[in-house]
């Protein structure tokens, strides 16, 4: 059974870090193009990063480039995304997700989510 689960998150001053991690059982991750989203109270769910399967190429939302980094470690089997400098508006809930199509994509068109974990930026 395919299974993605996110931890990591916590409360987190502006201008602080926090890495995330996307555990994912039941399939290789490098097979996969995963992708984080995130959503915030009353908004849409947004892409934020995502790296594809096999050449490990990314894309990025132009609101996380410079702060945010995807990676991945096959041993673990685990995608991690760092954040830097957060701030205020990377307040959300932040899902990884999964889908067997080579490129990865940021729209949300990807068969396997996880339970999603809070990020909340506040002083």
């Amino acid at each position: 059974q395919l299974q993605l689960v996110e931890s990591g998150g916590g409360l987190v001053q502006p201008g602080g870090s926090l890495r995330l991690s996307c555990a994912a059982s039941g399939f290789p991750v490098d097979y996969y193009a995963i992708g984080w989203f995130r959503q915030a109270p009353g908004k849409e769910r947004e892409g934020v990063l995502c790296i594809s399967s096999m050449d490990g190429s990314t894309n990025y939302a132009n609101s996380v480039k410079g702060r945010f980094t995807i990676s991945r470690d096959n041993a673990k089997n685990t995608v991690y995304l760092q954040m830097n400098s957060l701030k205020p508006e990377d307040t959300a809930v932040y899902y990884c997700a999964a889908a067997g199509f080579r490129q990865c994509v940021l729209s949300d068109e990807y068969d396997y989510w996880g339970q999603g974990t809070q990020v909340t930026v506040s002083s």
